[in-house]
């Protein structure tokens, strides 16, 4: 073995020594566990059924129109409030005076003590002013004690609504809305219930 070979190996030894020894003062006990956790936010998801409420032709004064729909739940999340808004495009400025919604019932929150209905005697004018709460129990409490389902809509569940529309008669000229036409919106706009400790 030459002069070289022997350096070399002396290096080499000497190197793996010094790791040897290095390694050995970091030694130690070691246990390691893992957590592995999730967040998944639930779903606010509000369905109305029918989405086209009422679509009719050649009303007159005195006519009245009836109509039902639900308001569905069908989220993961429980509703708390859901707030009515109204938009109305006239063909005819005024015309909006003279539709008006005679009542907007909430079924469910029905209580025989009480008044169940959201929305009495409005035109669709006078609607554009306000933002009731569709699943609020409007009924009064006796005793502690009130009629029909509490307010908001449960995940799953599924609130009935029934409300009417009339052509209000005035017993007045009102060939100005011969022909006339609205284009009535109306939105709902579901709230989520407070946050809670999970």
């Amino acid at each position: 073995m030459g002069i070289k070979q022997k350096l070399a190996m002396g290096i080499a030894t000497g190197a793996l020594a010094v790791s040897m020894i290095g390694g050995g003062t970091y030694a130690y006990f070691n246990d390691v566990e893992t957590s592995t956790n999730q967040f998944a936010a639930g779903t606010l998801d509000l369905t109305l059924n029918p989405e086209t409420i009422i679509n009719v032709e050649n009303i007159k004064p005195g006519d009245w129109m009836p109509r039902t729909f639900k308001l569905e739940n069908t989220g993961s999340l429980d509703i708390s409030k859901i707030f009515l808004t109204t938009e109305v495009t006239e063909s005819v400025a005024g015309f909006g005076d003279h539709i008006v919604v005679d009542f907007l019932k909430n079924e469910d929150k029905d209580s025989i003590l009480g008044d169940s209905n959201v929305i009495v005697s409005k035109t669709l004018n006078e609607l554009k002013n306000m933002s009731p709460d569709a699943v609020k129990n409007v009924s009064p409490t006796f005793f502690g004690w009130q009629g029909g389902e509490n307010s908001g809509i449960k995940a799953g569940t599924t609130d009935g609504m029934y409300v009417q529309f009339r052509f209000k008669e005035n017993n007045k000229d009102q060939n100005a809305f011969q022909g006339a036409s609205i284009e009535l919106k109306w939105k709902f706009d579901a709230q989520q219930t407070a946050g809670a400790k999970k």
